[in-house]
């Protein structure tokens, strides 16, 4: 779509804020109301559009896309899209560890231990882990309280985590990062181990590189998402 307006302006709404383009309301996909919880979020938003030249680029413009994603998708049906992020914590990434080289084995223990022992207090659960990559069922009770936190999340919130979750396959992580007992480059080391790890002794090719980058890009912006909120 080609820019057609000249102004972006940010509004109350209700117990919301809105983005207006040349004082028509901003809509999703859905078409419903472009309307986020805060105005430091609707200002950020709104400086997207204003950064735009000639055509709208969606990979360009993050935040309202997680925005969109939080009313059109999360605001629609909140239990099944929670319910899709809650899977992760059955195969959470920190959970399977591999059983040699020994420096492996210590640099994932080293990222992912303090995140494993963080989210068994927090929410008083037992994480199994398992060495390889065969499936390990994860305690009734461990699956039910993730569920519960994950379901207590409201939708901007839920669409924030989305990028985190799936980028990284650690469900441990994302709530590590929405709770505040960690930081957002502790969690992309920690996500990245085994990466990081295979770089270090066969090097990294240019379209690894790439994909890497574009993962840190989506991951950033779910990151600033969820800091606004």
């Amino acid at each position: 779509m080609k820019r057609f307006w000249k102004a972006v302006t940010t509004a109350p709404e209700g117990d919301q804020f809105g983005i207006a383009l040349d004082g028509r309301p901003v809509r999703t996909p859905g078409r419903a109301p472009m309307t986020v919880p805060n105005a430091v979020l609707a200002e950020k938003i709104a400086d997207e559009w204003r950064a735009v030249a000639e055509t709208i680029d969606p990979a360009a413009m993050p935040l309202t896309g997680l925005a969109n994603a939080a009313i059109d998708r999360a605001g629609t049906d909140r239990k099944t899209f929670a319910a899709t992020l809650a899977a992760y914590g059955e195969t959470d990434l920190l959970c399977y560890r591999a059983d040699s080289p020994d420096d492996l084995v210590a640099r994932q223990e080293m990222l992912w231990g303090p995140h494993l022992d963080w989210a068994q207090a927090r929410y008083d659960i037992r994480l199994e882990r398992v060495h390889g990559v065969m499936h390990v069922a994860q305690p009734v009770a461990t699956v039910a309280r993730l569920n519960e936190a994950v379901a207590a999340c409201s939708a901007h919130e839920l669409a924030g985590l989305y990028p985190i979750v799936t980028i990284t396959g650690s469900l441990v992580l994302a709530l590590a990062l929405l709770e505040a007992a960690a930081e957002a480059d502790a969690i992309w080391q920690a996500a990245n181990c085994d990466e990081d790890w295979q770089a270090g002794q066969w090097g990294e090719d240019e379209l690894a590189a790439k994909a890497r980058a574009d993962k840190r890009a989506s991951f950033d912006a779910g990151v600033r998402f969820l800091k606004m909120l």
